[in-house]
C-alpha cells in the first residue's frame, strides 16, 4: 500500500516496507540518533564552506537521473521504465534492516504505557532481530475514543520520520529504490573525484614542505650561480627542443596538407572510376538484353524456319487425288465417262492446273525443255512448239457442235501429247539424278502405260485412264522435287 507517498524525485507512487509501517519508538530514536545535526544554525566562519558543501550536494542530486542517462546513450526513460531496470550494486532501502543487539535492547527505556490493542495476526519480526516482549502479566489496555488508531499512528510517525530525514540531509525523502541507486552511484563518482583531488592537494604540500626546508637550509652564492647557471642551460634547451617541435610541426602540416590533396585527388579519381564502372554495367546490361533479345528473336525464327521447311506448300497448292475412275487436282475432275457427264470448264480448268504444276516443278530443277514452251493460262493454257516448224497449240477441249470442232479436237491433241512428251523428258531428268526412282507407268510417243491420250478415236475410258497415270507421274515427280535432299 502506498498511503498516498511519492518519491520526491520521478513523482511515482511508493510502496512502504513493512518495517517503516511498524517501526518501533525505539528503531525511530535510533535513526533520528545516527543522522547528523540539523543544518539550520551556521556559525559565521563555517558558513561558506557549509553553503557550498550544500550547494554542491543539491547540484549531485540535479545531476542524478541526467548523468544515467548520458551514459547509457539511450533516449531518457519514463521514470516507470527506469523502475524496470536491473540494480547492480548496492542493496535496495527497502530491503535493509536493522539489528539491534540485546544491551542495546536492554538499554532502551520502554516507552509509557500506551494504550495499543495487540492483535492477533500481528506481522512478525525477521529472523536475526530480537525485540522485546511484554511481560505475560501485563494485559493490554483498550484505547481512549479519541487516540488515533494504529494505522494513522503508524503513518504518523513515518511522516515524522521522513520529515526527520528531509530535515537533517539536503535530499527531500522519501525517495524510490531506483532514484537512490542513482543518488548513491554519482556519489560514489563524486567521493572518488575528491578522494583523487585530496591525494594531489597532499603531494603538492608535500613538495612544498621540502622547499620550504631546503630554503630554510640555506644555500651559498656559488649554488645560487650553478642553479641559475643550470636552469638556464635548461631553458635554453627547452627553448630548442622547442624549435625543433614546432620545424617538425610545421613540416607535418605541410605533409598533411600533402596528403589532404592526394586524398581528395584519389576520392575525385575513385568517384570517376565509381561512375564510369556503372556507366559500364548498364552498358553491359543493355547489351545483355539485346543480345537475349537477338537469341529470342533468333530462336522463334528457327522454329518458323524449321516448321516451313517441313512444310510442304506444293502438296497444299496441287493437291492430287481420285474420284471414283477421275482423277482429280485440286477437286477438279480430268477426263469423261459415259455415265457421269464432266463440264468441258472442268475439264479445261483441271488441265490448266495440270500444266502449272508441270510447269512450276521444271523450273524448281531448273530444267529447260527443249522443244517446247509451257504457257499456263488457266482454262485456257497453251503449249509452243520452238523447235522445226513453230506453232501454238490449245490444251483445251470445247462441246461445241460446229464445223471447226473436228479441227480443234485435232489440236487439243497435238497439245496433250505434246503435254506428255515434256512429262517424259522431265521423268528422264529426275531419273539421271536419282535413279531409285519408280514410275510405274511408262511413256512411249502419244501413250502412257499402253493407253492412249488422244481424245479422237478413243474411248472416254481409256482417255480418263491415261489422264489419271499423267496425274500419277506428276505427282511422284513432285514428291521427289520437294523432299529434305532436293531443295
Amino acid at each position: 500500500m502506498s498511503y498516498g507517498l511519492v518519491c520526491q524525485q520521478c513523482k511515482e507512487p511508493l510502496q512502504l516496507d513493512a518495517s517503516l509501517i511498524d517501526l518501533a519508538p525505539s528503531a525511530y530514536d535510533m535513526i533520528a540518533a545516527t543522522l547528523p545535526a540539523s543544518s539550520a544554525p551556521y556559525s559565521h566562519g563555517s558558513g561558506d564552506s557549509q553553503r557550498h558543501d550544500s550547494i554542491s550536494s543539491k547540484s549531485t542530486w540535479q545531476r542524478t537521473k541526467s548523468s544515467a542517462l548520458v551514459n547509457t546513450g539511450a533516449p531518457p526513460l519514463s521514470p516507470r521504465a527506469q523502475g524496470k531496470q536491473p540494480q547492480r550494486d548496492s542493496p535496495l532501502p527497502n530491503e535493509s534492516f536493522v539489528v539491534l543487539q540485546d544491551s542495546v535492547i536492554h538499554a532502551i527505556q520502554p516507552p509509557p504505557a500506551s494504550p495499543i490493542k495487540v492483535k492477533g495476526n500481528a506481522p512478525k519480526a525477521r529472523s536475526d532481530t530480537t525485540l522485546a516482549h511484554t511481560p505475560p502479566t501485563a494485559k493490554p489496555v483498550e484505547p481512549e475514543p479519541d487516540s488515533p488508531s494504529p494505522l494513522s499512528h503508524h503513518l504518523r510517525s513515518t511522516a515524522r520520520l521522513f520529515n526527520l530525514l528531509s530535515t537533517r540531509t539536503e535530499i527531500d525523502h522519501p525517495l524510490c529504490a531506483e532514484c537512490t541507486q542513482i543518488l548513491l552511484t554519482n556519489l560514489r563518482k563524486q567521493l572518488e573525484e575528491t578522494k583523487k583531488e585530496r591525494d594531489g592537494y597532499i603531494a603538492f604540500e608535500k613538495e612544498v614542505r621540502k622547499e620550504r626546508e631546503r630554503e630554510a637550509q640555506g644555500m651559498t652564492k656559488e649554488e645560487a650561480l650553478k642553479k641559475i647557471e643550470k636552469l638556464r642551460q635548461e631553458e635554453q634547451l627547452a627553448i630548442e627542443q622547442l624549435r625543433d617541435a614546432e620545424r617538425e610541426r610545421d613540416q607535418l602540416d605541410e605533409e598533411l596538407r600533402s596528403l589532404e590533396l592526394d586524398e581528395k585527388a584519389l576520392e575525385a579519381e575513385e568517384a570517376e572510376f565509381w561512375r564510369s564502372h556503372n556507366d559500364q554495367l548498364l552498358a553491359v546490361e543493355q547489351q545483355n538484353a539485346q543480345l537475349a533479345t537477338l537469341r529470342a528473336a533468333y530462336a522463334a525464327d528457327a522454329a518458323t524456319l524449321e516448321r516451313l521447311e517441313k512444310t510442304n506448300v506444293y502438296n497444299d497448292a496441287f493437291c492430287i487425288g481420285h474420284d471414283g475412275v477421275f482423277g482429280t487436282i485440286n477437286g477438279l475432275r480430268l477426263g469423261r465417262v459415259p455415265g457421269v457427264p464432266v463440264e468441258w470448264a472442268e475439264i479445261n480448268a483441271a488441265w490448266g492446273q495440270t500444266l502449272l504444276l508441270l510447269y512450276i516443278i521444271a523450273r524448281k530443277l531448273d530444267y529447260t525443255f527443249e522443244n517446247y514452251r509451257l504457257i499456263p493460262m488457266g482454262s485456257f493454257s497453251r503449249i509452243e512448239k520452238t523447235a522445226g516448224d513453230k506453232a501454238s497449240y490449245e490444251l483445251y477441249g470445247s462441246g461445241d457442235l460446229h464445223f471447226g470442232r473436228l479441227l480443234h479436237n485435232r489440236r487439243f491433241d497435238i497439245a496433250m501429247v505434246a503435254f506428255l512428251d515434256c512429262l517424259k523428258h522431265l521423268m528422264d531428268h529426275i531419273k539421271v539424278q536419282d535413279p531409285g526412282v519408280d514410275f510405274p507407268h511408262q511413256i512411249v510417243k502419244d501413250k502412257i502405260g499402253d493407253v492412249s491420250v488422244k481424245l479422237q478415236f478413243n474411248q472416254e475410258e481409256a482417255w480418263t485412264r491415261s489422264l489419271r497415270h499423267v496425274l500419277l507421274a506428276l505427282k511422284i515427280c513432285l514428291k521427289w522435287a520437294t523432299n529434305g535432299a532436293n531443295g
